[in-house]
């Protein structure tokens, strides 16, 4: 039997080679997008699966009243976490990782992913210890620990441990070699333990330092921990605060605001957490499903597109299964021959779909920033899984709808159904046109976003900008006159690159533009505490970047006093603090009066996410912060920017910068990353748009065709009564435009709901016009009519007489 069934399958096959070519294809590029989906859904899920204390660590996160939440907590906390019996482990650590060179007998191995810690780290991360012992693997300060990837670059298959390196400028012995055993929050080369003086409350400098994470005992019990943490706050921070200030707590905590703590658990850092609370970064939780969401749409669209396939087709193997049933074959047999038939084409459509996904993962991968690929259990199991999906559901219904022909009519070429399938059919029709217009629509409205973002003032100019990483010997910040000595030796710098061809200005300011750093500092104005983006920068900064003034004037420096005591303010922190005429009010910052000499026009320094924070510009001087001066911005004139840019370097090597690699990138370009996710969202739009229209123009045409095929013996008749063509074709392809209407309307809200939701992540954003709708509409029309006229056509061309030879 099985080999019968084998052999008319091949039969078929090859008397409907485009039939079954479509059916094979449309299957298979569904369970493509959905295998591409399920990578990267598993990819995501799996950070720090592997870890079993996943549940029980958590990372303390702060957020004082109207400021984002931070990841970064006083140390002042770890005498009353010492005192929580529910707390097992406290483990304070630096948030990001450092960078640094690391020396061994002469040879130099670059790091960028070195984490300060506190020794119990490996209790909360037990990564798997390869050579050494986790106990003793940090337990000083002169302790380092290696990944077995770094170890086998520096040492070869000599054994590390006790061997001496040379890193972040210190003397480390390696204590232990550990291998990652999967997608980690925390993923570093290199774990040192450098935070004696770091974690001491006595000498810790800052409010905010450190990250905290714990290991509790009882996760149930972690809403006690939460509200004690809270109250520890209140009273370290507002009570101790107001104390100094003259103030009660009750008055503190107005002009201060209130302190929220968030105990996160490291199971759900990755997708779920309300920042970036780990320096592995957050994974995007709402392209995941977006994807997810959108891949199952194509592969039901794919199934019913075979389904409506299968049905065209069926009507040819009419008198086949008319006969089958004469000889013998039970209902059942029938059924579970078309069944064994769906399973092949199946199988083909997951093999040409595991091809494809082969074939085109690196540009997925490139396309994600990931390293995915088809390997796991889990991904197998999951791949049955859809295998037997597709099967119950694609094969099922044909095979039940080929089994009810009736053999009498059949046999006498009565391939009339009932009601009930036709209306089932055209349903399956009207929900391919509303997935397509969903699609069209959909796609039109994100690509209006996109294209608005890239158009939309900024409020600054980053073209020809270029910001230079600055890396400085340690011997710079090290004993007294820390910012004079590095602004000195900046100021060296700045007169150099201004001298080399190409360069047009050269300024510095403590700013990013890659969207990373969203806090905000608190400043005083009338007694009243405000929350602002304090930006110190260099002469010429805001100039360089063609940001306009409002009111007021810029940083003069032939001004000596622009160096000691004047602050700029921009629009949004004029707004706040309600200043009518901001020129010459005085504000507070870091316990230092600033004069406010002008208003500084809005420009969009985060990503398009946030709305302007209120800012203030100062010179770096004024608050002493050329510490932290990480990048110096040069502007290049746009003639010959790759010779510019080759001397620029060749100096920077020789002068600045010989130990780390000469690094620089366009503000612009920095800036057009803030919404990188957004532009891939975007082009999987588009992309997943054409798919969806193609699959959605196949069960089109295979309906067309069925239809049309039913319809035969009318045409014939119609013709030979003497009905004109353009009347026959007006009849034929008036339903699917009825059809075209119907799925269109369906898909109106979902479209309009589910876009305006996604939209809601911009501060900066379109509203939703009616013009992407009509365009949706006027497609999907176009592409209706070309197909159902074309088929309506083509039949009637047809010899009228096989039609009538029954009658």
């Amino acid at each position: 039997m099985l080999k019968n069934w084998i052999n008319i399958f091949i039969y078929h096959l090859k008397n409907n080679k485009f039939f079954s070519a479509l059916n094979v294809l449309g299957l298979a590029i569904g369970i493509a997008g959905l295998i591409f989906a399920l990578l990267y859904w598993n990819d995501e899920q799996s950070y720090n699966a592997w870890n079993p204390e996943k549940d029980n660590v958590y990372q303390v996160l702060v957020q004082l009243t109207d400021t984002p939440v931070g990841t970064d907590n006083t140390v002042r906390l770890k005498a009353y976490l010492q005192k929580d019996s529910n707390v097992e482990n406290i483990v304070f650590a630096d948030s990001w990782y450092q960078k640094s060179k690391i020396i061994y007998k002469g040879k130099k191995e670059f790091v960028d992913k070195i984490i300060n810690v506190e020794s119990d780290f490996f209790s909360l991360f037990p990564f798997k210890i390869v050579q050494g012992n986790s106990g003793s693997a940090i337990k000083d300060g002169a302790s380092i620990a290696i990944s077995d990837v770094l170890a086998k670059r520096i040492f070869g298959n000599v054994n590390p441990i006790g061997k001496q390196i040379n890193c972040l400028d210190n003397l480390f012995v390696v204590r232990a070699v550990y291998h990652i055993p999967g997608n980690s929050s925390i993923a570093p080369n290199v774990v040192v333990n450098r935070m004696k003086d770091l974690a001491d409350p006595a000498q810790s400098r800052s409010l905010f330092a450190l990250k905290i994470l714990l290991k509790l005992k009882d996760p149930s019990k972690v809403e006690q921990t939460r509200k004690m943490l809270e109250k520890a706050y209140y009273d370290e921070v507002i009570v101790r605060e107001a104390k100094q200030a003259g103030f009660t707590p009750e008055e503190m905590t107005k002009k201060v605001g209130h302190f929220s703590v968030f105990m996160e658990p490291l199971s759900k850092a990755r997708l779920q957490s309300v920042t970036d609370g780990y320096p592995e970064g957050r994974g995007n939780y709402q392209f995941l499903l977006i994807m997810v969401g959108l891949s199952i749409l194509i592969l039901i669209l794919s199934i019913v597109n075979y389904i409506n396939l299968a049905t065209a087709t069926a009507i040819k193997r009419a008198k086949e299964v008319g006969i089958r049933k004469i000889v013998g074959a039970s209902k059942s047999n029938i059924i579970f021959q078309f069944i064994f038939e769906t399973t092949l084409i199946s199988l083909f459509s997951i093999f040409i779909a595991l091809v494809i996904v082969e074939l085109t993962l690196p540009y997925y991968n490139n396309f994600l920033n990931k390293n995915l690929m088809i390997i796991g259990g889990q991904f197998y199991l999951q791949l049955i899984l859809i295998f037997i999906i597709t099967i119950l559901v694609a094969g099922i219904f044909p095979a039940v709808y080929v089994s009810n022909f009736e053999t009498l009519k059949v046999l006498k070429g009565n391939f009339s159904r009932s009601k009930n399938g036709v209306w089932l059919r055209n349903g399956m029709l009207i929900f391919q046109f509303a997935i397509a217009t969903f699609f069209i629509i959909g796609s039109g409205i994100v690509y209006q976003q996109v294209k608005y973002l890239n158009e939309k003032d900024l409020g600054f100019k980053g073209d020809q900008l270029i910001a230079i990483d600055l890396h400085l010997p340690p011997s710079y910040y090290a004993g007294e006159n820390i910012d004079k000595t590095i602004f000195n030796k900046y100021n060296t710098i700045k007169q150099e690159l201004s001298k080399i061809d190409g360069v047009e200005n050269v300024s510095t300011g403590l700013v990013s533009f890659d969207g990373a750093d969203n806090s905000l500092a608190p400043l005083l104005y009338h007694d009243v505490l405000f929350k602002a983006k304090h930006i110190g920068i260099d002469f010429g900064m805001l100039e360089m970047m063609k940001i306009k003034m409002v009111k007021g004037r810029g940083l003069d420096r032939k001004l000596a006093s622009d160096t000691v005591n004047s602050i700029m303010i921009n629009e949004t922190a004029a707004k706040l603090m309600n200043m009518k005429n901001p020129i010459g009010e005085e504000i507070l910052i870091r316990n230092q009066n600033l004069k406010i000499v002008g208003v500084v026009k809005d420009f969009n320094l985060l990503s398009p996410e946030v709305k302007v924070p209120p800012m203030t510009f100062y010179h770096i001087e004024t608050l002493h912060m050329a510490e932290n001066m990480s990048a110096i911005y040069v502007k290049l004139k746009s003639q010959s920017t790759e010779n510019t840019l080759a001397d620029i370097e060749k100096f920077w090597t020789a002068n600045v910068d010989q130990e780390y690699p000469f690094k620089y990138d366009f503000v612009d370009k920095q800036y057009a990353r803030t919404y990188e996710a957004y532009i891939k969202q975007k082009n999987l739009f588009s992309l997943l748009n054409v798919i969806v229209i193609l699959i959605a123009l196949f069960g089109l045409f295979s309906l067309a065709s069925y239809s049309i095929q039913r319809r035969m013996k009318e045409i014939a008749i119609r013709k030979t009564l003497g009905a004109d063509t353009n009347v026959l074709l007006k009849e034929l392809s008036k339903q699917y435009i009825l059809y075209c209407i119907i799925g269109f309307l369906i898909a109106l809200f979902p479209v309009y709901y589910l876009l305006n939701k996604w939209l809601e992540n911009f501060a900066f954003r379109i509203t939703i016009s009616v013009f992407p709708f009509i365009l949706g509409f006027v497609i999907l029309l176009i592409l209706t009519l070309i197909i159902v006229l074309s088929r309506a056509y083509s039949a009637t061309k047809t010899d009228v007489l096989q039609y009538l030879k029954y009658e």
